[in-house]
């Protein structure tokens, strides 16, 4: 261009002052100065987060390595069975997790089969990571089975051993005889296995489907390779520092955990990405500099996303409210991604596109000067202003239609099953485990291997005892004991009895004058009747104090009692939060007021159609109590982050348009970007189903179907046509509100018609929309 010609006319449409831009100085743009900051700047901060990526993007296939999927790891911290998994560590030589081997002759056990099945025990010894103390073989009562206990080193090389087990067990079979290792040992290697694939597959599916949405949104070989990568080296960052702080112990992670950081982060990065994107082209247009260009852009950003992120972080933190450890791990780990994703969408983004300028969107460049395609009033083309026209033209059948059908699908909530699920229903997907654990219970107690973990006073082991013993499904109690090849002795309503095995003798192992009972439970360790033995147990032996029972049943109670206990504390705390920061940012009562209205009745819609696909469709066994409760964090905290989006803009709109016209304005310019944007956020959420655990694929659901929801219908039709039908009073109490001196008092009674919008409703300033 040349510089000494005078400088181009703004067409009819483009920004001016106060609209994002710089105040023109002869009618035109200012000219852009050149300057080294301008230079370096960009290239400082590309150096730094290249830097950060280089450093730590190993780090994707290493965390995995301080993520522990232990049950420990999702215990209520305040709970009985806490409490016992932390004493029952003193009554054994090691940290160790039972492993259940199971052989198995449908026709009856031969002499050749219980001979092999008691050889096997001085080999299974020898496997590395098996604790020792292997148990001699238990025969059934029909003799067509037998189970051997195994205890693994509860590590990082659990699973390794359970795979060298399941090998060594079918090694040399007799024909008709088959082999099944199950047990906790065994329900970890499937959890473990389960979350093999998070380091790989989910990263490239997640990153895979972002690509491909941002080539159909942008159109462009450069520009979504530029979105992405920032979004892999903000995930980058918020990995370094999540893998220091736990291999640290400062928090916990586990698969799950990490699993939803990578997404969130992602997620995240992209949609900050995407608004930045948006306000950057539509400042080229308005700017020949890209120096300016960027300082708009950033202008108009920074406030909307500063508070997106304040407000899914303010929500994320709500859970170290939690009792239960992996929802307190949740809080701070998904908040270091989503400030990471902040970072990098303000910084290393906009200094790519600094650098970059108009050919980042080529072939479809942004010309200095040309037109806003999407916002020149009754011009504007494509489906956001024709939306924006109906809306116009019926504001209050635009939002009470919707309303009533988001009333109708949360209806399902009613069908809804978040009361807990077995853990052999974690993983997904049929497993040796459970195939073992299924024939475990045809020919023994189905409890065996999972026993009730009882910490009693030594001088109350037989008051103990006669309780346990008197509930129904309770098939047998011992106490752990030293000097006996099985390692406990046998215990009656009578008390400590003499060991079964001929020529040895034990006694009761006392740690800080307390004994370790194991109660063999009737039925499956993850089953209804068992709870309902546990709990039977605890009310028991209440009277007789300071007597904790724990163990893998007891362990469910607690983290479905402390779930619930945190759906009701956490859910109103953070709409309490989010209700505070919208009041901040949007300056008014009503409008944040409103705006949490729409998206609790989204979640409610989101969760009802999600309880009928669980129950009829996908045929999931339940949820889990805390399914619920990230439901509601991420759909609530992501919902108002697109609420955020459209209502700044439309705030922006407002003070030179009128309400009204600035939610017109404020919709056709929004709308693509904050679309594109849930649809990247519904698709990364979407491949959290590659990993086969129940609570993700669950989780994946209702996030992938809430974000849609919300986007294409609650932000799209209801929030919009809804403040269009309120007007001005939309920002009450806020000066936005009043009607500007010498207008007609009665225009700020509001739209009552479906015609055109009331000429007194210019928000205070400007001019009349």
């Amino acid at each position: 261009m040349d510089r000494n010609a005078p400088p181009p006319r703004h067409p009819a449409g483009s920004r001016r002052a106060g609209a994002g831009g710089d105040p023109p100085t002869d009618g035109g743009p200012r000219r852009d100065r050149s300057g080294w900051a301008r230079f370096l700047i960009p290239v400082v901060l590309i150096i730094v987060w290249f830097t950060v990526g280089g450093i730590g993007g190993p780090y994707f296939g290493k965390i995995s390595e301080v993520a522990d999927n232990n049950q420990a790891s999702y215990l209520p911290a305040s709970s009985a069975s806490t409490q016992v998994s932390e004493l029952q560590t003193k009554f054994t030589d090691s940290d160790a997790i039972p492993a259940v081997v199971v052989y198995v002759n449908n026709d009856g056990l031969t002499e050749a089969d219980r001979t092999f099945v008691t050889d096997r025990v001085t080999e299974l010894s020898k496997i590395s990571g098996v604790a020792g103390g292997v148990s001699p073989p238990q025969f059934s009562t029909d003799g067509k089975a037998a189970e051997i206990f195994v205890p693994v080193q509860d590590d990082d090389s659990a699973t390794g051993t359970v795979e060298d087990l399941t090998k060594a067990v079918g090694e040399g079979v007799p024909p008709g005889l088959d082999s099944y290792v199950t047990g906790p040992a065994g329900q970890l290697a499937d959890i473990t296995e389960a979350f093999g694939g998070i380091d790989t597959s989910l990263v490239l599916v997640a990153a895979l489907a972002v690509l491909v949405i941002l080539v159909v949104v942008y159109r462009s070989p450069l520009l979504p390779f530029l979105v992405l990568l920032t979004s892999i080296f903000a995930l980058s960052a918020a990995i370094l520092v999540v893998y220091y702080l736990a291999k640290a112990g400062t928090l916990t992670l586990n698969g799950q955990v990490q699993g939803i950081l990578f997404i969130l982060g992602i997620g995240a990065a992209t949609d900050y990405s995407l608004l930045y994107v948006s306000r950057y082209r539509e400042s080229l247009r308005d700017h020949e500099g890209r120096w300016d260009a960027t300082k708009a852009a950033l202008k108009g950003t920074f406030e909307p996303v500063l508070a997106s992120a304040a407000t899914v972080t303010a929500g994320l933190l709500c859970l170290l409210l939690s009792d239960l450890n992996s929802n307190k791990a949740l809080g701070p780990v998904a908040a270091i991604g989503i400030g990471f994703a902040f970072l990098a969408a303000m910084t290393l983004l906009p200094a790519l596109l600094m650098l970059t300028g108009r050919a980042a969107f080529w072939p479809r460049r942004p010309k200095f000067g040309s037109e806003h395609p999407d916002r020149d009033g009754n011009s504007a083309k494509g489906i956001w202003p024709r939306v924006a026209r109906a809306i116009k033209a019926h504001p209050r059948r635009l939002w009470v239609i919707p309303t009533l059908v988001l009333l109708v699908a949360a209806a399902g909530l009613l069908q809804l099953r978040a009361s807990g699920v077995p853990q052999s229903d974690f993983v997904l997907g049929q497993t040796a485990t459970k195939e073992g654990q299924q024939v475990l219970g045809e020919h023994f107690p189905s409890g065996s291997g999972s026993p009730a973990l009882i910490i009693a006073p030594e001088g109350k082991v037989d008051a103990v005892a006669r309780e346990v013993l008197s509930v129904p499904g309770v098939d047998a109690l011992a106490v752990n004991a030293t000097g006996t090849p099985a390692g406990t002795l046998p215990v009656t309503a009578d008390g400590v009895q003499a060991s079964p095995v001929p020529g040895t003798s034990g006694a009761p192992r006392v740690v800080d004058g307390k004994v370790l009972l194991e109660a063999t439970l009737k039925d499956a360790a993850e089953s209804d009747a068992a709870e309902q033995a546990v709990t039977a147990m605890r009310d028991k032996v209440a009277g007789i104090g300071d007597v904790l029972i724990g163990g893998v049943t007891a362990t469910t109670i607690d983290t479905n009692a402390a779930a619930a206990h945190d759906r009701n504390l956490i859910i109103p705390v953070v709409l309490v939060v989010i209700l505070f920061l919208l009041m901040l940012l949007l300056r008014a009562l009503l409008a944040p007021f409103l705006l949490i209205l729409t998206v609790l009745l989204s979640f409610g819609a989101t969760m009802g159609v999600s309880a009928l696909m669980f129950n009829h469709v996908f045929r999931f066994p339940g949820a889990d109590p805390a399914v619920p409760l990230f439901g509601f964090i991420f759909l609530v905290a992501l919902g108002v982050d697109y609420n955020i989006f459209l209502m700044t803009r439309v705030r922006e709109e407002s003070k030179l348009h009128g309400t009204r016209e600035g939610v017109v304005r404020g919709l056709m310019i929004t709308g693509s970007v904050i679309t594109s944007a849930g649809i990247v956020l519904a698709a990364t959420f979407a491949a959290l189903g590659v990993i086969p655990v129940l609570f993700l694929a669950q989780l994946a659901f209702i996030v992938a179907f809430g974000v849609l929801l919300d986007t294409l219908v609650v932000r799209s039709l209801l929030v919009p046509a809804l403040s269009y039908d309120i007007g001005r009073r939309i920002w009450w109490p806020s000066r936005l509100s009043r009607p500007a001196p010498g207008q007609d008092r009665e225009a700020f009674s509001g739209h009552t018609g479906s015609g055109p919008m009331a000429a007194g409703d210019a928000g205070g300033r400007g001019p009349i929309g």
